[in-house]
């Protein structure tokens, strides 16, 4: 195995993400309005399974770009990640929304 510059072997991440699927987190409403549609789920995703939401659009975008349909990567979140289905299909939704508009 090759080793990086400092004679560590690089780690490897089986991810497809590019900068053309990348989807970031949205900013909280400048208003200190509570976000709409898939976004309101955002606080609570967090709150609820530990991780930044950046980290759950970053594993639904990867999914995506990789050719999964929308119901198959909910049912990957529900069932390898533990997440609720209100809460997964709320992720895989607004990346899909997002990945349609860029």
């Amino acid at each position: 195995m090759r080793s990086g510059h400092d004679g560590v072997a690089p780690i490897r991440y089986p991810r497809v993400m590019t900068d053309d699927n990348r989807v970031l987190a949205p900013a909280p409403p400048a208003d200190g309005s509570k976000p709409k549609g898939p976004a309101s789920y955002f606080p609570s995703i967090e709150k609820t399974y530990g991780k930044p939401i950046q980290e759950w659009l970053d594993l639904t975008a990867d999914r995506l770009a990789s050719g999964e349909p929308h119901m198959q990567v909910v049912t990957w979140l529900k069932t390898e990640h533990g997440l609720g289905h209100g809460h997964a299909n709320a992720i895989v939704a607004y990346v899909k929304a997002k990945l349609a508009a860029s």
